[in-house]
């Protein structure tokens, strides 16, 4: 037996309509039908994946977080900035390998990382942008990791 990948992922929100908005508006993500559980759920579509918002008022983790590929970089740029404040957090990062990193806390006060390709954006656009080996010094083999993972690989 072996897995074959990750079907859902699963976050607690402190207001479910609240966080269900944020994801949809911000993200395009797609409310669907939900199984009704014991405590209020909801379940929103990502592709061909899903995203759970469970109601829990308890605090967020802090380092736990959930990894979304956008399509378009800028566009999710400005939907975030324009939806979030600096409170949440914001730092964005370029790894070895040539992916940016956008980290940021979503209403329920989750990390939330959007993920894009580094070399489809315009850097003059993104005075905040720091490469990761510029504050932590990398092995050589940190060159080869990569977020986006295929088939066979």
């Amino acid at each position: 037996m072996r897995a074959l990948r990750i079907n859902h992922v699963s976050i607690a929100a402190s207001d479910l309509e609240e966080s269900t908005r944020f994801y949809e508006k911000v993200f395009a993500m797609e409310r669907i039908p939900t199984p009704t559980f014991a405590a209020p759920v909801q379940w929103l579509r990502v592709g061909d994946m899903q995203l759970h918002l469970f109601l829990d008022d308890g605090p967020a983790p802090q380092r736990h977080h959930l990894g979304i590929t956008v399509d378009d970089f800028d566009a999710a740029y400005q939907a975030v900035k324009a939806y979030t404040s600096d409170t949440w957090g914001w730092r964005l990062v370029e790894l070895p390998s040539g992916q940016v990193q956008l980290y940021f806390r979503d209403p329920s006060d989750n990390l939330i990382e959007l993920n894009s390709d580094a070399s489809t954006i315009d850097r003059a656009r993104y005075p905040e942008l720091r490469r990761i080996e510029d504050s932590i010094p990398q092995r050589e083999e940190s060159k080869g990791a990569t977020l986006y993972l295929y088939a066979g690989e």
